[in-house]
């Protein structure tokens, strides 16, 4: 089978020897301790708190309602009383309204979704709304609410897996296509179902030959169902890209969406917890998280309760065996940087990574020796030396015109650039900062047609 990939990127050690046999173990949060639901776990407009401090709350209650087309709801993980409903920090650095309940140990659930085994009876309009209550979100780190991803305008002939996990150190999605494969591909059949005129493609990275065997043989059979085989190359699992790389060169047009092209794609956990809330009945409550790096006493891969604390997790695993140098919520590429464990974990958060002194040390900055490797290995085919300069200038026309917003923080520009230049932080800081003021812009437009009516 030819591995298919798309144009530049880069080739990072994977990593992912540490965890790769390691099989998903499960942890439960301990009695007495405290749970944190942020109300703003996807993208689009926050959740609403539809309970109160003091109210008894039990396993799978709502607890956080959407608000907004593009909103997902919110349920509790655990039963307990809710203790408060205040700000906390959240993986990104900021903070979110979050609805905290003490976990009683009982675990007593609440009769909410009803699982329908034979979904084939369920209409197009029943389907999208159970995963609506579902809470189900791109759970790969995205967030976006699934039930809008999967009602375009346009006419849909691919649905796209993306099985490539080609971050470093990851490995649980890696996992759970080897320990839940019937719950994937049966998850992917319910997505088709929506696109009659689809086929749904597994876009696995070839580092990763055993999935590509189990998958493989179990849709061998079934017509409208494939798995391709992705060359290990960072960033394979944007959607863009793998796109691209699985159609055989659709490009997405810059500001538009897969659906621009024909294509829906979807994470390995986002197509199992559609599964999971239509077959089975359960919403979004628990998340399947890698540990890994040098520092943990004991890297492998967890399904933790969604509300968890870092802290707690690792408390329950058995802690560090040196003290880290950098821990990081998601990917060393892509994700974030944390100075403290007491934060909560959302249905996004794919891992938690703790690196010794050694693995963390990155050579100071030094200046730009006009190299050209950061333009030859974007995958965006940006320019970042120049968006870096026009960023740390401030020089927001210049930086609009050379096209900054399309890029997608991959990190692969800091990765090659030789001068170590945080050409992939200063892009993302703009890119912050163009999006506030064009909210502001948007706010202030607003304000003033109202006030002419």
């Amino acid at each position: 089978m030819q591995s298919l990939t798309f144009k530049r990127g880069v080739h990072p050690d994977d990593a992912k020897a540490l965890t790769m046999d390691k099989s998903i173990k499960v942890i439960l949060p301990k009695e007495g301790s405290e749970l944190f639901f942020p109300m703003s776990q996807h993208i689009g407009a926050p959740c609403e708190p539809i309970v109160q401090k003091g109210d008894y709350v039990k396993v799978g209650q709502k607890i956080g309602e959407a608000k907004g087309f593009v909103s997902s709801p919110i349920f509790a993980s655990v039963s307990g009383e809710v203790t408060d409903i205040r700000p906390v920090l959240i993986p990104s650095g900021g903070k979110s309204l979050a609805v905290v309940i003490k976990n009683d140990g009982l675990m007593a659930e609440y009769e909410g979704l009803k699982g329908c085994p034979d979904w084939t009876k369920l209409t197009k309009e029943e389907i999208l709304n159970k995963i609506k209550e579902g809470g189900v979100v791109g759970m790969g780190g995205a967030g976006f609410p699934t039930q809008v991803k999967l009602a375009p305008k346009e006419e849909i002939d691919h649905v796209i897996v993306n099985a490539a996990e080609c971050e470093p150190y990851l490995t649980c999605d890696y996992r759970l296509m080897l320990e839940q494969p019937e719950k994937l591909v049966e998850g992917l059949k319910i997505v088709l179902s929506l696109f009659p005129k689809a086929k749904g493609v597994i876009g696995i990275e070839d580092n990763k030959p055993e999935a590509i065997k189990i998958l493989s043989d179990m849709v061998k059979d079934i017509p409208n169902i494939e798995v391709a085989s992705l060359l290990k190359k960072f960033p394979q699992g944007s959607e863009k890209h793998i796109i691209y790389a699985v159609t055989g060169g659709r490009e997405v047009p810059s500001g538009a969406l897969p659906s621009a092209v024909g294509c829906i794609v979807d994470n390995v956990d986002t197509i199992i917890s559609i599964y999971n809330a239509i077959v089975e009945g359960k919403p979004v409550m628990r998340k399947i998280m890698t540990v890994s790096g040098g520092a943990p006493m004991n890297p492998g891969n967890y399904q933790i309760r969604v509300g968890m604390t870092y802290k707690d997790i690792m408390d329950q695993i058995g802690g560090f065996k040196v003290e880290p140098a950098k821990m990081i919520a998601g990917g060393p590429m892509m994700g974030f940087t944390m100075y403290t464990l007491d934060t909560a974990t959302t249905r996004t958060s794919s891992s938690l990574l703790c690196f010794t002194p050694e693995e963390a040390y990155i050579p100071p900055e030094s200046s730009c020796i006009r190299c050209g490797k950061c333009v030859a290995h974007c995958p965006m085919g940006l320019q970042p030396y120049l968006l870096n300069k026009l960023a740390l200038r401030g020089d927001s026309a210049g930086f609009l015109a050379h096209h900054g917003l399309d890029c997608i923080s991959c990190g692969s520009c800091s990765f090659e650039c030789p001068a170590k230049r945080q050409l992939a932080q200063s892009i993302a800081a703009r890119k912050r900062i163009e999006g506030a003021l064009k909210a502001a812009a948007k706010a202030k437009a607003a304000k003033a047609a109202e006030a002419k009516k």
